[in-house]
């Protein structure tokens, strides 16, 4: 997945988590979905990994995701696809669709590097 295009303050060189004005709709997508928090970690669900596919056909004006769960007994199975499918329905003004799949399963290695080190695992 494309690394996503984020603002940085001029004097502090710190993250504002304000999108860059050239963002595609595939870094609006992501920005969405880095905002859709894991309830049960302390992390978002993109850096969690558990985000499989994100594809945008900007002709077709619609955006399908891919997901899993960490688990198949999630206690948010149902809340949370629907979390994020209204997230970058909003952020990118398209028809979103998503499926939500449990293979391959979920793993600790789906979590990118700063999902590790949040969570102590480096």
């Amino acid at each position: 997945m494309p690394k996503i295009i984020i603002q940085t303050d001029a004097n502090t060189a710190q993250n504002t988590g304000i999108l860059n004005i050239n963002a595609t709709l595939q870094q609006k997508a992501i920005h969405a979905l880095r905002q859709v928090l894991d309830p049960e970690l302390p992390l978002n669900i993109y850096d969690l990994g558990l985000i499989y596919g994100l594809d945008i056909n900007e002709a077709a004006r619609t955006a399908h995701i891919t997901m899993t769960l960490t688990a198949p007994n999630c206690p948010v199975a149902e809340e949370l696809p629907k979390q994020a499918q209204q997230a970058v329905e909003k952020a990118t003004n398209l028809t979103t669709t998503l499926t939500l799949t449990f293979t391959p399963k979920w793993s600790k290695e789906n979590l990118n590097l700063e999902a590790k080190l949040a969570l102590g695992l480096l």
